[in-house]
């Protein structure tokens, strides 16, 4: 009899623990953004297919925006968990501010910012490293 007492005194203690073990998120992937992404930009007036090169450092970013329309504009920004930010300014003063999440390892997708002209959708896809 006691040690069905015991057993169920011991169940009773561990069930919270199990549970609570369960309800912990999983660990993130590691996210590394390094490398060359053809981006789909979506705005109201079209679409644009510019070229992002992003140099990934810890939860940094840096690199270069290039499209038709504004030519090559350096970045800067950060990573976190699965999410990222970076900002450029056109030679004409408007910042664009791209706010996105990693969907997989090969692609991404968020909103970008006009500088108070609107905003876009894009989306964007790694190309493959040279030679493979």
């Amino acid at each position: 009899m006691r040690r069905r007492h015991l057993l169920a005194l011991g169940v009773a203690l561990l069930a919270p623990l199990a549970i609570a073990a369960r309800a912990l998120p999983l660990p993130l992937p590691q996210v590394n953004l390094t490398g060359t992404w053809a981006f789909t930009v979506v705005t109201d007036n079209g679409t644009g297919t510019p070229t992002v090169t992003i140099t990934q450092k810890g939860d940094s970013l840096t690199g270069t925006y290039e499209s038709a329309r504004s030519g090559s504009l350096p970045f800067k920004g950060t990573v976190r968990d699965t999410l990222f930010t970076f900002t450029t300014t056109t030679p004409g003063g408007i910042t664009y501010l791209f706010t996105g999440a990693v969907v997989d390892a090969n692609t991404v997708k968020g909103t970008m910012e006009l500088g108070g002209m609107g905003s876009a959708s894009f989306t964007g896809t790694r190309k493959p490293a040279p030679g493979r």
